[in-house]
This record gives C-alpha cells, sequence and structure tokens, in this order.
C-alpha cells in the first residue's frame, strides 16, 4: 500500500496591504451575552465547513462573543478557559487578521492587542477568499510555554489544544449563522513574518469566519 503524497505548495510571494481603517493599540471587547446562542445540539447539527464569504464586517459584540467562546476565561477565579489545554499550559495565541490590522487576543483581560498594523488577512492561506472575508484567525504555538512538557507530547497538546479552540470557533458561528473553515494549509514563513511572531512562535492552523456569501 504506498503511502498519500505530501502536500506541496509554493511560497506565497504576496505581501501583507496596508491597513484599511483607523488602528486602535488596544480594543476593549464586550462581554459575552450569557443566554446568546443556539442550543448545543442545535448548534452541532448546523455545524459546517463554508467556503463562500461575504464582505460584511463584523460587529464588535459578535468579535467579541466569537473570541471568548474561542478561548476566553470562563473561570475567574482560576483563569480557566472555555477551551482544554493539557496543564493549563494555555500554549496557543490567537491572532486575529482584521482589515484594518493584526491583533492579539488576551483572555485575562478581554482585549485585543495591536500586534501590526497591515492587512495580512490574505496572508492567512492560499484559498481565494481568505484576503476578502471580514476575519481570519490564525491559532500560534507559542512553544516556551511548553518546556516543562515531555519533548514527545509538545506537538501532540498543542494540535489538540488548537484543534478544540478551533471546534469552539465553529459551534459559535453554527449557533449563530456565521461561516466558518478550518484550514492548515498555510505559509507558515510568510504568515509568521506577516504577524510579527518570535522566533518561539510558530502559526500552526487559520479559520476564516464571515457571514454567508452567495456561491
Amino acid at each position: 500500500m504506498t503511502g498519500i503524497p505530501p502536500l506541496t505548495y509554493e511560497p506565497s510571494p504576496a505581501l501583507p496591504a496596508p491597513p484599511g481603517g483607523d488602528t486602535p493599540a488596544v480594543v476593549d471587547l464586550p462581554p459575552p451575552r450569557s443566554a446568546a446562542g443556539a442550543p448545543l445540539l442545535a448548534a452541532l447539527a448546523r455545524r459546517a465547513s463554508c467556503r463562500t464569504f461575504s464582505m460584511e464586517p463584523l460587529d464588535i459584540a459578535t468579535l467579541g462573543e466569537l473570541l471568548w467562546a474561542a478561548d476566553g476565561v470562563n473561570r475567574p477565579a482560576d483563569g480557566g478557559r472555555t477551551a482544554p489545554s493539557a496543564h493549563a499550559f494555555n500554549e496557543i495565541d490567537i491572532y486575529v487578521a482584521l482589515p484594518h490590522g493584526v491583533y492579539r487576543y488576551e483572555p485575562a483581560r478581554h482585549q485585543l492587542v495591536l500586534k501590526h498594523a497591515v492587512d495580512a488577512r490574505n496572508l492567512t492561506g492560499y484559498q481565494d477568499y481568505v484576503g476578502r472575508a471580514p476575519l481570519d484567525l490564525v491559532y500560534v504555538i507559542r512553544t516556551a510555554k511548553l518546556l516543562d512538557a515531555p519533548p514527545q507530547l509538545r506537538e501532540t497538546f498543542a494540535a489538540v489544544a488548537a484543534g478544540a479552540i478551533a471546534q469552539n470557533v465553529s459551534l459559535y458561528c453554527a449557533s449563530e449563522g456565521l461561516a466558518t473553515v478550518v484550514r492548515g494549509w498555510i505559509d507558515h514563513r510568510a504568515l509568521a513574518d506577516a504577524l510579527k511572531l518570535n522566533e518561539d512562535e510558530l502559526p500552526i492552523l487559520a479559520q476564516t469566519v464571515g457571514r454567508p456569501g452567495v456561491a
């Protein structure tokens, strides 16, 4: 039995675009509505990947709820998150690529902190819709947080944590009638440069979010 050939691609020639609009250094996000959304089983029934997006921007309330659902603090007493993480390493950072800048989500303060004042959406993947959808999330491993984990388990821990966050986003989108798709086909080097990542930070997964478009 022959193995599946590896997926190959050419390095992306694209560059980040100038930001489209004001780029505040910090964005305070509204708290989530505790009673919002569809019941869990209804959201699971609706969960699906969508690759057609409207260019309509997401409002700040929806963005705040989306990020809280992704990996927000749901147990303030001990800083527990909505997504599981082995030994609470919390090694996955969420980068938010918007038309007016790239931000890092800070769960403890429920804020977006500016990382780079560019429009890097087109560098979050090779698919043609990534530069047009209003929001691309990038899940980044901060490897320094995994130094206390056994070396042979670090990659597994990070992959499971990123997958849990992506599923939280998918369920929120299904609950609120949003479109989303998770993507692993990314140019890691170009994306790391666009996000201004440090040497110990590695983008592992991306996820596009928006309102459904017309096919």
